[in-house]
């Protein structure tokens, strides 16, 4: 299986190659638009701000590329805001794959969200064999809000949507390289679509 990781300078890579090396396989660092495409499976990763990955996405012209991929795709942390139509961070234009908006987390609540919490309302193979109220790691500022695509929910402040699917297309806010055993089953879910 060839396993892409999307390189565009924004990304924890290190610990999602380890995650999947534990995994028993192979990842590339690739951001050429050819090898990208010919890709089994694709890792869209982004630890970082919203405004200028979303430039560097533009420099390299992964920003047309990305929404067109038919393979699996998951994107991670900021890898899924950037899948959405907008973000309030940097007031940035997403790739609109989807349907939702990226807000900032009220002042009302500890920002950034760092640490363990629970995802629930699972629905999606992503989440084969997980059971609700599992605990990711995450670390953001920002949320993505409900729509028809969200496919997991977590509480913080406000409940949000900790995971979205459209067609080919997955989103977790969550770390899974970074979750432990369960995280790893996400991964190896992923692989298995």
């Amino acid at each position: 299986m060839k396993l892409i990781i999307i390189n565009y300078g924004a990304g924890n890579i290190k610990s999602i190659q380890f995650a999947f090396k534990r995994l028993g396989y192979d990842t590339v660092l690739s951001n050429n638009p050819e090898e990208i495409k010919a890709a089994d499976k694709i890792i869209f990763p982004g630890v970082g701000e919203a405004s200028s990955a979303m430039k560097m996405l533009k420099e390299s012209g992964l920003d047309a590329l990305i929404p067109k991929l038919t393979q699996p795709v998951l994107g991670i942390c900021l890898g899924m805001q950037l899948m959405c139509l907008h973000t309030e961070e940097g007031n940035t234009e997403g790739l609109g794959i989807f349907q939702t908006k990226v807000k900032r987390f009220s002042s009302k609540v500890k920002v950034p969200q760092m640490g363990w919490n629970v995802i629930k309302d699972l629905k999606s193979d992503l989440f084969k064999g997980i059971k609700e109220n599992e605990y990711m790691y995450l670390v953001h500022s920002f949320y993505a809000e409900h729509c028809k695509e969200t496919i997991a929910a977590t509480d913080y402040g406000i409940n949000y949507a900790s995971a979205l699917q459209h067609n080919n297309f997955y989103g977790v806010q969550f770390h899974p390289e970074k979750s432990g055993v369960v995280g790893a089953k996400i991964l190896e879910n992923f692989l298995n679509i």
